[in-house]
């Protein structure tokens, strides 16, 4: 199997944000000839699916600027700098949802737009629940905390409500536990 690498030739730096940084490439192609590539750099961030003691998924609804509108989404957050990506999962858990849990599993990871951004997402299952002393949500926050059925999710999904990649796969992996009776 063939890899075809592309070697960075010049970079030049477009803006640097307080999420992301965001980088004018110019790349050698495989074939010699070059290009340009526009790639953001993210610090990462955790999404966690937790299941109330009722069985209910715990989900945010949160208005989305680059959207223009609010999608119900499970709990999720940008890992800060040297915080480890467990360590945020817990903080996201408790600051959007006022939950803390006994038992953190990681699923899986995931780049979420490989074609120019390097983000990569951590997904966590929480289990044990128990509510803390409150939400603690960042100044600029403002969401509504869900407790969903199973049913409710999937009217979430079909009424293009839950749109975002992390909480589609939250609610497929929901699916499949419900199809394998665990």
């Amino acid at each position: 199997m063939e890899t075809y690498e592309e070697k960075t030739l010049n970079r030049k730096t477009i803006f640097e944000g307080r999420v992301i940084t965001v980088h004018l490439d110019e790349v050698s192609l495989p074939d010699g000839k070059t290009s340009t590539r526009e790639i953001v750099e993210h610090p990462g961030a955790v999404a966690v699916i937790a299941f109330t003691d009722e069985g209910k998924m715990v989900m945010v609804r949160q208005y989305r600027k680059p959207l223009n509108r609010a999608l119900v989404e499970i709990p999720a957050g940008k890992i800060d700098r040297g915080e480890q990506p467990e360590a945020c999962a817990r903080r996201e858990l408790e600051e959007e949802t006022g939950y803390v849990c006994a038992k953190l599993t990681h699923l899986v990871s995931f780049y979420t737009s490989p074609g120019f951004c390097d983000e990569i997402l951590h997904i966590y299952l929480a289990e044990g629940l128990t509510k803390a002393e409150g939400r603690h949500l960042d100044e600029d926050e403002f969401l509504d905390l869900l407790e969903v059925t199973f049913e409710e999710a999937e009217n979430l999904v079909k009424k293009g409500e839950i749109m975002d990649a992390k909480t589609i796969y939250a609610w497929q992996y929901w699916k499949a536990l419900r199809e394998t009776g665990k």
